[in-house]
C-alpha cells in the first residue's frame, strides 16, 4: 500500500492502524510520517510528530 493516508489509534506505547496505509502527517511540520518510521506521538491529543523537536515544539506551545 503506496502513498496512502492511514489512520492511527495512538496508544502508550504503540499505535493501532484504524485504516490501513503507509503513513501519517506530522501535526506541527505537516512532513509525511511512514509508519515504520514513527516514534512520536501524543495519546492524549491523537497526533503523530515527525521527530522529537516537532513534539517539543508542540508541548513547548501548549505551555
Amino acid at each position: 500500500m503506496k502513498n496512502k493516508l492511514a489512520k492511527l489509534e495512538y496508544l502508550p506505547n504503540s499505535f493501532k492502524i484504524i485504516e490501513d496505509g503507509d503513513h501519517v502527517i506530522c501535526a506541527v511540520s505537516g512532513k509525511k510520517i511512514f509508519l515504520n518510521e514513527l516514534t512520536y506521538w501524543n495519546v492524549d491529543l491523537q497526533e503523530p510528530y515527525f521527530s522529537y523537536v516537532e513534539a517539543f515544539k508542540k508541548k513547548d506551545n501548549k505551555n
